[in-house]
């Protein structure tokens, strides 16, 4: 194998699409260049497909980023700040999450594709940051884009590839609670909140609370497509 298929889960939202305003499954770019120059081959896996089997086609798995889960999925009442929730896509996620677990695929999480590899794991949220106790400055939401450090775990996957102390983006106001059955790998070296995770017992499971692809950190996508393609 040269150039693993990589799925990249995509949200279905109401788009501008030339002259019309119609429903379409987009992904922002970054992630495919991030696969491409790893060496994989980037496919957008529509949430309107709500079996999981699709990953028998895969060789690797990309949960993305987006918006807001709604705590249904971890058994919690719904925040008032929690905003834009998609039940169906969040089951989709959860579906494939589990269908990787089962058949040992290699699988990244993204920012809220992180969020979503605990809650499939047993986790919870914070669903507001900005009110959580020790959290309430962790960083930029809606739009708004931050910097703050992550201690990283010794020996984990991810403090292997990118060091032990790192800068990266902050982009969100919902946070990781409980990892659940994961295991923690990193926190904001600031206010301590879960930043990465990895399932110890998976050939690849790791998920990161940031958006590497934006700033041209590739080296966790080039960890999951080397796990793709079995070296």
């Amino acid at each position: 194998m040269t150039r693993p298929i990589i799925g990249v889960t995509g949200p279905t939202r109401l788009t501008k699409w030339g002259p019309w305003d119609m429903d379409a499954t987009v992904v922002p770019s970054t992630y495919a260049t991030a696969i491409i120059e790893s060496g994989g081959i980037p496919v957008i896996l529509p949430p309107e497909d709500g079996v999981p089997d699709v990953i028998r086609a895969l060789d690797g798995l990309v949960i993305s980023g987006g918006p807001d889960i709604d705590p249904s999925s971890y058994g919690a009442e719904l925040d008032p700040n929690t905003q834009d929730t998609y039940p169906s896509q969040d089951s989709r996620e959860i579906a494939l999450i589990r269908a990787a677990i089962e058949s040992d695929l290699p699988i990244l999480g993204i920012c809220r594709g992180m969020q979503m590899m605990c809650v499939a794991e047993g986790g919870s949220m914070h669903q507001h940051l900005p009110q959580t106790k020790g959290h309430e400055s962790h960083g930029l939401w809606n739009g708004g884009v931050s910097e703050h450090y992550v201690d990283l775990v010794d020996g984990s996957l991810v403090n292997i590839e990118l060091g032990g102390k790192i800068s990266v983006n902050s982009t969100h106001h919902q946070g990781v609670r409980d990892a659940g059955r994961l295991t923690i790998t990193g926190r904001a070296s600031h206010d301590g909140l879960i930043e990465a995770v990895e399932k110890p017992s998976h050939r690849f499971f790791h998920g990161v609370q940031w958006h590497p692809e934006r700033i041209n950190q590739f080296q966790m996508y080039s960890a999951l497509v080397r796990a793709a393609r079995g070296s």
